[in-house]
């Protein structure tokens, strides 16, 4: 065979359109995207499936699909039973469905990427779940110092920025649960845990339309978020940039942050509706 016709083949599309689009992309992780097709079927499941079942759904083999079942069960997103069948965890449940959180995170990572291209700084993309609100994308920044972050990191609804974005734009009831189940606990001196000061910090988040961790959830660390509207009605997700207190200038420079990450969150938001 021609090299020519091998390379032909091997972007030969195997699942129409959106296969040939998934190969053409040097970003997409197959293993991830096979992952959140498992917990789309879990998630729909009105019963437990088997490694027997969940493997032809998702045209894997069993060896294969055992290694992402396993990846799911030790971070908690699935659980087996005792007869080895998997069900998705309670807590674990996005309330954007699986197959748009796929999207989503191919939508929101090369924005991020150029936020922090632009101001070397780390970004994130942070999504509410049934009863938390979770890092589901991270892109470090380039400098030696920096403020990490994680994928699968549980962010606090009342003192980061992403989550003070997402819990700020839900309604009364859905944001009384997610303070509740995860605590108005003080991180740092900065944290507000005061419930009135709380209200009246979610009220000026939707004013202004960003939030600031200002060394709230950790000692000379500055993070700037904003939210991302999945729907006209519904805010599941948000972007932050973080980044030591000190390389962020005098309070009167942070404008310039600050547009950076409303701008990449509109654009989000506009890439994903349009």
């Amino acid at each position: 065979m021609r090299k020519s016709e091998a390379k032909a083949k091997r972007k030969a599309p195997t699942d129409g359109a959106a296969q040939v689009e998934q190969d053409e992309d040097r970003y997409f992780s197959r293993a991830v995207s096979k992952a959140l097709e498992v917990l789309e079927i879990l998630k729909r499941s009105p019963k437990p499936q088997a490694l027997h079942q969940l493997a032809p759904q998702v045209a894997l083999t069993k060896s294969s699909l055992f290694r992402i079942l396993h990846t799911l069960e030790t971070s908690g997103y699935v659980e087996k039973s005792a007869e080895g069948r998997y069900v998705m965890s309670v807590d674990r449940q996005a309330l954007i469905p699986t197959s748009m959180l796929s999207r989503l995170l191919r939508v929101a990572t090369p924005h991020l990427r150029e936020l922090t291209r632009e101001f070397g700084e780390s970004t994130a993309l942070g999504v509410l779940f049934e009863n938390h609100i979770e890092t589901m994308a991270v892109v470090e920044s380039p400098q030696v110092i920096r403020m990490g972050n994680t994928v699968g990191r549980i962010l606090q609804p009342h003192a980061s920025s992403s989550g003070k974005s997402i819990t700020a734009f839900q309604t009364e009831e859905r944001r009384e649960h997610l303070l509740r189940s995860y605590g108005i606990l003080r991180m740092t001196p900065q944290t507000i845990i005061d419930e009135q000061a709380l209200v009246e910090e979610f009220r000026s988040i939707r004013e202004r339309g960003y939030s600031v961790d200002d060394e709230e959830t950790t000692a000379g660390g500055l993070c700037f978020g904003c939210a991302v509207s999945i729907s006209e009605d519904e805010v599941l997700a948000a972007i932050s940039m973080s980044m030591p207190k000190a390389r962020a200038g005098a309070a009167e420079t942070h404008q310039r942050l600050i547009e950076g990450v409303v701008r990449t969150a509109r654009a989000i938001s506009a890439e994903w509706s349009g």
